[in-house]
């Protein structure tokens, strides 16, 4: 229950609540030392296991540079070892569906941010400044009915 306070002297002695702890984060690996998590971008979902090893990184059981063959797509995926100082410590083993190259490469990156950080809790910071870890929530919109496109019409004509 709330004291009440009657004067300002009495108000020193009121102690401040405590404040709440920050979560602590810890590390989640499985029984053959791997860390998953999924990843998505647009309508592209990425699941992202990673173990120590030797930097190889499989998505769907292709090494990554058959499997995005253009450089930018393979950058994007490499941002989250790089920023976190990892690159060749790691093999990745993914699968991705849904969506195309480009949101299949944001799912990879962002399931692989999260399954680093997962491994490692002391990346959660770099990874957390570099926006690694938020989800790209913005999808395609829908198409109307009546309309073209989404928000398109057709072609207006006054005959």
């Amino acid at each position: 229950m709330a004291e009440t306070v009657q004067t300002l002297s009495d108000l020193s002695t009121l102690k401040p609540a405590a404040a709440p702890e920050a979560p602590k984060y810890v590390q989640k690996l499985d029984k053959q030392g791997r860390s998953y998590a999924t990843g998505k971008r647009k309508d592209a979902v990425a699941r992202v296991w990673v173990k120590l090893g030797s930097g190889k990184i499989t998505v769907n059981n292709r090494p990554v540079e058959a499997y995005f063959a253009r450089p930018v797509l393979r950058m994007m995926i490499q941002q989250p070892l790089a920023v976190s100082n990892r690159q060749g410590q790691y093999d990745v083993v993914c699968t991705v569906s849904g969506g195309g190259l480009s949101g299949q490469a944001g799912a990879v990156r962002h399931g692989l941010s999260i399954a680093l950080m997962r491994h490692d809790p002391e990346l959660r910071g770099v990874l957390k400044r570099g926006g690694f870890l938020t989800r790209d929530s913005r999808v395609v919109e829908r198409k109307k009915y009546g309309r073209a496109k989404a928000r398109r019409s057709f072609q207006f004509s006054k005959r």
